[in-house]
């Protein structure tokens, strides 16, 4: 089972599986135990997964509305035919002035989940508001007929049937043109789950998919209809700078990474940096045009944190404190949950823009403070959930006088 936010204020959307058609129906109240007097009734869809079996599951969605924001909720979800048992949830709160707490990760395997009991018990004990999964899952959702997905998401489940699990597609998720993801996440807006952007507290979310540069069989307009869906939120969300001061970015495939692979984010010209050829809908002159503030990634299955860089230029804030009136986006890499596939190892000496590197299994912790403080924390697995990293991202207040000072195309934040 998985919940996810539609973006719609005062709502939370239940997702679940059965392997026959049944109504789909979710029951909840305020009261731990007792009657639940709230129902909330919805749609299911079959699903039919692309390997040999052509194993046909059915996916409920129930849309709960009119929520009272920071309430906790008890739900359960089904129909006469079955029950599954008592969650809980929060739902979120409305506005910009409150303090969003998340856990943000990628590269999550069905096995080898190292920080998925941390994050368990790390959600049990309300720490968090929301998940940020940033790609990869299961490996691979569609493996043995899709039953490897099944087993991930009851993994999964009691993380994410507690607090609004937010994804993007990685390029673990590509088969049979990502049909297991778009089918099991239920993500804002009308693109599967492929794109989507949302309001939380501070700041403006943006998820979106670096699989199109790649898997271009799928149909290259992708590339360019992302991109302009991009550029138009980008737009909205820097005129909203007010209201929401920070926007942030996820997405798997990083730009830049000091790791000893192959992969993308090695080459000095990447495809997510540059875009195709090099030249057609690259993203770090866009994300930086309209300041986008910190993007997260994820696929080195390790954590990197780069001081603040445009164009392979290192543009800190100042020398005591890089990370204050930033004059480019930061970059996290966190795709050290724990998978199959193991640790990505770093080349040996690290790149001038690369500010800390750690090769342990773990997790982010980011805390969007107000509209002008970020707090970031890198918890290890290997090291019993000591934090291994800890930065703040802050902006001070600007007068319009000060912003002709700031290098073209980025901007800060005035609160």
């Amino acid at each position: 089972m998985q919940q996810g936010w539609k973006g719609e204020p005062g709502s939370m959307t239940v997702t679940w599986t059965t392997w026959v058609p049944t109504r789909s129906e979710v029951q909840f109240g305020l009261q731990p135990s007792g009657p639940l007097p709230l129902r909330a009734q919805g749609t299911f869809v079959p699903f039919v997964d692309g390997g040999i079996l052509r194993r046909k599951l059915y996916i409920h969605r129930v849309t709960l509305r009119k929520l009272l924001p920071g309430v906790q909720y008890v739900y359960r979800c089904g129909s006469a035919q079955g029950w599954s048992r008592r969650f809980r949830f929060r739902a979120l709160k409305n506005g910009a002035h409150w303090s969003p707490r998340l856990a943000v990760f990628g590269d999550l395997g069905a096995d080898n989940p190292k920080a998925l009991p941390r994050l368990r018990r790390d959600t049990q004990q309300g720490m968090y508001d929301a998940v940020l999964h940033v790609g990869d899952f299961a490996y691979n959702m569609d493996q043995d007929n899709a039953r490897v997905g099944d087993r991930f998401m009851r993994l999964i489940e009691p993380v994410a049937a507690s607090l609004p699990y937010m994804t993007c597609p990685g390029n673990h998720e590509e088969r049979y043109n990502f049909s297991n993801y778009k089918a099991r996440f239920s993500m804002p807006g009308d693109n599967e789950g492929l794109w989507y952007s949302w309001d939380l507290g501070p700041a403006h979310i943006i998820s979106f998919s670096t699989e199109v540069y790649f898997f271009l069989h799928y149909g290259r307009h992708l590339v360019q209809r992302q991109f302009r869906w991009l550029e138009s939120d980008l737009q909205k969300a820097n005129k909203n700078r007010a209201a929401r001061p920070w926007i942030i970015t996820m997405g798997h495939r990083p730009m830049y990474c000091s790791n000893a692979d192959l992969d993308d984010c090695t080459r000095h010209e990447s495809k997510v940096r540059k875009g195709l050829q090099g030249k057609l809908y690259g993203l770090e002159d866009l994300f930086y045009k309209y300041g986008v503030d910190l993007q997260l990634w994820a696929h080195e299955h390790s954590y990197e944190r780069l001081w603040p860089i445009y164009n392979y230029q290192v543009f800190n804030g100042s020398g005591e404190m890089p990370y204050t009136n930033p004059r480019g986006p930061v970059h996290i890499i966190t795709g050290s949950a724990g998978c199959e596939e193991r640790l990505t190892p770093f080349a040996v000496f690290p790149r001038p823009w690369s500010a800390v590197r750690v090769k342990e299994y773990g997790y982010t912790r980011l805390h969007i403070l107000n509209g002008t403080h970020i707090h970031i924390q890198q918890v290890s697995d290997d090291q019993d959930g000591k934090i291994v990293d800890d930065v703040w991202v802050g902006t001070t207040l600007l007068h319009s006088s000060d912003r002709a000072r700031c290098p073209q195309g980025f901007r800060h934040q005035e609160a």
